[in-house]
């Protein structure tokens, strides 16, 4: 599986002043806003320090197909094939634009795409790339597994809602045995089928979540499920390291364990966060953060790939040698985080667009 990076409207939220899912399927659910926010702020992190262990404090990506689940299940209150041609135009037109963008830079690196960068324009598979522009591409294995789930979602969520409990338990079945058992065959059909299986069973938790299933669960129940399940992904990650790491992002069953267990109590006990409204500023960047999760995801690892050499030229500047910690990566951190906010506000509105919406420059 690749490494990882972290809606109703879009692949990773819904849009400013549009309805999150909540309970009880009236305004936003701020719980959910602040969980997709802080799961692309530790993708950025991740990114940036590569420490292992920030997968098991918070499995971003898990949480992160989570959520999108439960408000795909949402929108499947409508005509399905309505809602997937939504989904896929929400999630194609931010990705057409970072394609031509990138495409042009790595043509300039010497690139000559072939008949496979098709997969640029339906990303079914993993769209190509060079080896410069490797780290930018890479993290699409994400927007090309929520593609799957979005084609898949409307049979998937008829499935669940035969037997939820049954289906949610099985779901981790095919990631086992492609871990245990089968071999996934190589190229792109392989990576699709790892990291669907991978996920598989956050995305069904979802729905769950939409459908009242977890409400119904005594918490004793959702703690006593959630426990094993971590505690088998810790165990099967220290003992099946890749050469020599426990990151998660490399132990495919891992993962599937340690963030189907980290998910469950998520999605049950969730507090009451409409303290947030009265933080405007942290409000605020909740909001931006949600209306504009594809474009940070998307631009990220752009961000962070320019911010060296950036870094390098202020080595040449004697004041900001003298005065600023130029070899920190705390440092590295900050600028591509401006970096982002610039591309935020050079492509952000493409998410209005694919949305239908009148272009802001925020929302």
């Amino acid at each position: 599986m690749a490494s990882s990076g972290t809606s109703s409207a879009a692949p990773f939220g819904a849009p400013s002043g549009a309805p999150s899912v909540a309970p009880s399927g009236a305004g936003r659910d701020r719980y959910f806003d602040a969980l997709r926010a802080f799961a692309l702020v530790r993708v950025v992190a991740y990114h940036t320090f590569e420490w292992p262990w920030l997968g098991f404090v918070f499995p971003s990506m898990g949480v992160m197909f989570a959520l999108a689940g439960s408000l795909m299940a949402r929108s499947l209150e409508r005509p399905a094939a309505r809602v997937v041609r939504s989904r896929l135009r929400r999630l194609l037109v931010p990705l057409w634009v970072f394609g031509a963008v990138l495409g042009v830079a790595m043509a300039k690196h010497g690139w000559l795409p072939g008949a496979d960068a098709l997969y640029w324009v339906l990303p079914v598979g993993d769209p190509p790339g060079d080896a410069w522009g490797e780290q930018a591409w890479a993290v699409l294995w994400y927007l090309r597994t929520y593609l799957w789930f979005v084609l898949l979602s409307p049979v998937l969520l008829r499935v669940l809602r035969l037997a939820p409990l049954p289906v949610l338990l099985l779901s981790l079945v095919p990631v086992v045995l492609f871990e245990t058992v089968w071999s996934v065959p190589d190229g792109r059909l392989g990576s699709a089928l790892s990291d669907l299986s991978v996920f598989l069973f956050c995305w069904l938790l979802g729905f769950a979540h939409r459908d009242g299933v977890l409400d119904r669960l005594r918490p004793a129940a959702v703690l006593a499920a959630a426990a094993p399940l971590m505690a088998a992904g810790a165990w099967w990650a220290f003992g099946h390291r890749v050469d020599g790491t426990y990151d998660l992002d490399d132990i495919p069953l891992a993962q599937a364990l340690w963030s189907a267990g980290f998910v469950l109590p998520l999605l049950r006990f969730r507090p009451d966060f409409g303290w947030l409204a009265r933080r405007p500023v942290a409000d605020r960047i909740v909001s931006v953060f949600n209306a504009r999760a594809v474009t940070v995801y998307l631009w990220h690892e752009v961000a962070l790939m320019a911010s060296v050499p950036l870094i390098d030229l202020m080595w040449d500047v004697p004041a900001f040698e003298r005065d600023l910690p130029l070899d920190s990566m705390w440092f590295q951190f900050g600028i591509a985080w401006v970096l982002i906010a610039l591309a935020v506000a050079l492509f952000g509105w493409v998410e209005d667009v694919a949305a239908k919406r009148r272009p802001r420059l925020l929302p």
